[in-house]
């Protein structure tokens, strides 16, 4: 005589076991219609698992994030089943559920076209509407290797000879054809997936990732609960592409890579004058807000790293050398044991505390080549870090000034959704427990004090230390992480920090490690992604550009540019020999706000004729006019 508890409270009494759809057809009939699985004391399972016991029950509907992911967990086996249809001999491998979708790896001799890919996609609407059944079944070890070996599925026999003897084989079959090895659970039949699918590409992925294997062919999805979600899902990757920073990069002239240094940056003019401007704003907003800033080596002893506990367990991502005198160098993938090394320079008292010290640091971490994503992942990079020494007593009220300073931040670069995500200790991590106790405390009563959304991220804090996420969302919905807080009370005891306390007493400080945007290289990168090159005017590397109509105005042209130049404009002059409409339609690819015609009138007249990049509208004006104007427009957003 099981008794159900459900999400609301209410319990219920049953005389014998029951099974989710029995339970969900009892709750109302509106839920037995919506109800895809069940969640029991914590663990998900089919509708058709028999309840014998007293337990808590959630039902699982299409609303629930779990229920979007059963959708496209039975949507990835649907396509393997289209798949094995179409082209038979085709092996399956694995086929998890992804971020927005899912995806399947198959081994099979020819590639899969563009075309298969709607062959496919129209078998699978035909199974959906075939309404086929899934049941589920536990096979013992040998009978599944056997039988999966018979049929010729020797990947799928190697995956059930890694998987450990204690652990349950289930198999689970939709309709009388088709079945996999799957932990599940799954829908009970095809039609609950509905038609919001798509097949978006194939690639090739090596079986089990690892490049020494056979190459296999990987076919990606997505896969929605409603057809506006897919809509809507389909029309933020066609934005995407348009606002790809690697093609806007290329257009704006900003930047490219070069096999020569992967996952390095070869920044030009424009793209470099970008990066200082940032720069430049973030050094007024962090002197206001009282921080030094500093310059650390990039290139540090060994010794070093092994102290500070980054030898151990950073060091398969350190690039290293040794000099002829037989002495190990490591090239600094974090600037927080450098920092370290200018704070113990003299004696510190708790009236210098809390002490702020930032760092525009570049660093190198490896990254495996597949990882690497233009400016958005990278090799070498410039961190806008900062190390805030202080009391325990002083970290909350250092952690929520840090919070605002990055809120106000990211407003002023156009960012105003803003997400928390707090991570606690994770299992490979350096220092004591009652050490991280203290520091997980006191992050958690900033964070509450701060009165912002957030999330709990368990295990995944930094190894010497728990911490905040700042994640932002852009203008077509994509959430960024950017900005980190991470509370530290092991490094500086590692590295010999101290302070004198009010009693004269010495004692370790606490190091709050903190970056804004995270690494500068991203930051831009989502910028130029977010306003799709159309950056903010005092942001813009390319302000205005000041074109001639014919030979004859050159001199008027210079006159202006040069008036605005001096003015601390970031202006360019085109005097080539083309015509006005060419030259108007290169410099609005390029993105440049204000573009400028002086033609034999405006000479005359000692005036401008503008056109602002997206408009059609020309303007004629005064040069002394435009240029109030623009140094208007050209004031830092600083609160």
């Amino acid at each position: 005589m099981p008794q159900i508890q459900l999400l609301n409270g209410k319990k219920i009494l049953f005389d014998k076991s029951i099974n989710g759809f029995e339970l969900s057809k009892k709750i109302s009939k509106s839920l037995e219609k919506e109800a895809l699985i069940m969640e029991v004391d914590g663990e998900l399972k089919d509708l058709s698992h028999q309840i014998k016991k007293d337990s808590k029950v959630k039902i699982i509907t299409s609303k629930d994030k779990e229920g979007l992911e059963v959708i496209r967990h039975d949507a990835a086996h649907i396509m393997a089943m289209a798949v094995q249809e179409l082209f038979p001999g085709t092996q399956v491998t694995i086929g998890p559920v992804i971020e927005n979708g899912f995806y399947y790896d198959f081994a099979r001799k020819d590639p899969f076209t563009v075309e298969d890919l709607k062959k496919i996609e129209k078998r699978m609407s035909e199974i959906i509407d075939r309404d086929v059944k899934t049941k589920r079944e536990v096979w013992d070890r040998s009978k599944a290797i056997s039988h999966f070996k018979k049929i010729g599925e020797k990947y799928k026999a190697e995956i059930i000879e890694s998987i450990p003897k204690n652990e349950e084989l289930s198999i689970y079959h939709h309709g009388e054809t088709w079945h996999d090895l799957c932990r599940g659970p799954h829908l009970a039949s095809s039609s609950k997936i509905g038609k919001a699918f798509k097949l978006t590409k194939v690639s090739g992925a090596y079986w089990r990732g690892n490049s020494d294997n056979e190459m296999l062919q990987r076919i990606y999805g997505t896969c929605w609960s409603s057809k506006k979600e897919l809509d809507d899902y389909l029309h933020r990757l066609e934005e995407a592409e348009k606002r790809d920073h690697r093609k806007l990069g290329k257009e704006m002239d900003l930047f490219h890579f070069r096999e020569e240094s992967p996952g390095a940056v070869f920044w030009h003019e424009k793209g470099w004058l970008l990066f200082l401007r940032l720069i430049e704003y973030m050094r007024i907003k962090q002197r206001l807000a009282g921080y030094k800033e500093i310059n650390t080596p990039e290139l540090l002893d060994k010794t070093l790293w092994e102290k500070s506990g980054h030898w151990d367990k950073f060091g398969e991502h350190m690039y290293t050398s040794e000099t002829p005198d037989e002495k190990t160098f490591a090239v600094k993938p974090m600037n927080c044991p450098g920092c370290v090394q200018i704070f113990n320079q003299g004696l510190k008292s708790y009236r210098d505390l809390p002490l702020k010290l930032s760092e525009f640091g570049k660093v190198h971490r490896y990254e495996p080549s597949g990882a690497l994503h233009g400016l958005l992942r990278v090799r070498a990079f410039t961190q806008d870090d900062a190390h805030i020494f202080c009391t325990e007593d002083q970290i909350t009220q250092e952690s929520l000034e840090v919070t605002n300073l990055i809120l106000e931040i990211y407003k002023d670069l156009g960012f105003k959704n803003v997400i928390l995500k707090y991570s606690d200790r994770p299992e490979k991590r350096v220092g004591e427990d009652i050490v991280w106790d203290k520091s997980e405390a006191a992050l958690l009563t900033a964070i509450k004090k701060s009165k912002l959304e957030y999330s709990i991220n368990k295990g995944e804090g930094a190894f010497y230390g728990p911490k905040i996420e700042f994640v932002l969302r852009d203008a077509i919905g994509r959430d960024w992480q950017c900005g980190t807080l991470q509370v530290d009370l092991n490094l500086p005891k590692r590295l010999g920090a101290s302070f004198i306390d009010k009693n004269g007493t010495k004692k370790v400080p606490v190091m709050l490690h903190r970056a804004l945007f995270g690494s500068l290289e991203r930051f831009i990168g989502i910028i130029i992604e977010n306003y799709a090159g159309k950056l903010p005017f005092w942001l813009s590397p390319s302000q205005a550009v000041v074109c001639s109509i014919a030979e004859e105005n050159n001199q008027y042209v210079k006159k202006i540019f040069e008036e605005l130049f001096k003015e601390g404009i970031k202006c360019e002059v085109d005097l080539r020999n083309q015509k006005i409409n060419y030259k108007i339609r290169e410099h609005s690819i390029a993105k440049v706000p204000i573009i400028i015609v002086c033609g034999k009138k405006e000479a005359a007249e000692n005036t401008v004729t503008i056109r602002r990049l997206g408009s059609d509208k020309q303007e004629t004006m005064k040069k002394e006019t435009l240029i109030e104007n623009i140094l208007n427009e050209n004031k830092m957003p600083l609160n």
